[in-house]
């Protein structure tokens, strides 16, 4: 490549090829995914399919970046900013984890470790389209709660990233050395609960 980034054609036939490349990507991950899979599964032609997309590699950030902006959204929209920190918190936490631990999240994130020496855009865009848009909306959260005296945090940025490493804590480790494959919704919370605290006695107004 000349390391000009890859443009995805849209058409009628676009929200069908992505769907059905979903399903094989879940199914196979991102090696064991065959172009011929994914056309049948999105119902298109090999040709129809190229024609939207220039590799497998393209189509699957495709994909995940689609699947992680969505997952973004509803993680949003679950913090509620006239809420208090420690409820805030704990929704944003659980959300994130449940962003990066979902099958897709993994595959994508080894991926754009895999690729990211030859192809930094993948990995770039798949972090803006969601771990970055939940920190935004973590920073606006931070600066009412500070507002309303119940925070006091000198660098809302570092604040977020902070919360993010706390969240990630001895599971995420784990997943990235395939330890496990899977986490319970009761090792999540209960991961998600020690890092609002501990960000809390941080950053809790006293």
């Amino acid at each position: 490549m000349d390391g000009t980034e890859p443009q995805a054609r849209k058409g009628r036939k676009y929200d069908q090829v992505i769907a059905g490349a979903l399903e094989i990507f879940l199914r196979d991950g991102f090696e064991g995914a065959s172009v011929d899979d994914i056309a049948k599964a999105s119902g298109v032609s090999k040709a129809t399919l190229y024609s939207y997309f220039p590799d497998k590699r393209f189509l699957f950030m495709e994909v995940a970046t689609s699947q992680c902006l969505r997952q973004a959204d509803d993680a949003i929209l679950t913090i509620d900013q006239s809420r208090d920190p420690e409820y805030v918190l704990t929704r944003a936490g659980v959300s994130l984890l449940g962003i990066l631990f979902s099958k897709l999240g993994l595959q994508t994130f080894r991926v754009c470790v895999g690729e990211a020496e030859r192809f930094p855009e993948l990995a770039h865009e798949f972090y803006r389209t969601g771990p970055m848009r939940l920190r935004g909306e973590l920073i606006k959260y931070f600066v009412k709660a500070m507002a309303r005296e119940e925070l006091v945090i000198p660098n809302c940025e570092l604040a977020a990233d902070q919360f993010g490493e706390l969240c990630k804590a001895r599971l995420w480790p784990e997943f990235l050395f395939g330890i496990r494959n899977s986490a319970t919704d009761a090792e999540i919370r209960d991961v998600v609960d020690e890092a609002v605290k501990t960000f809390l006695a941080r950053y809790a107004a006293k």
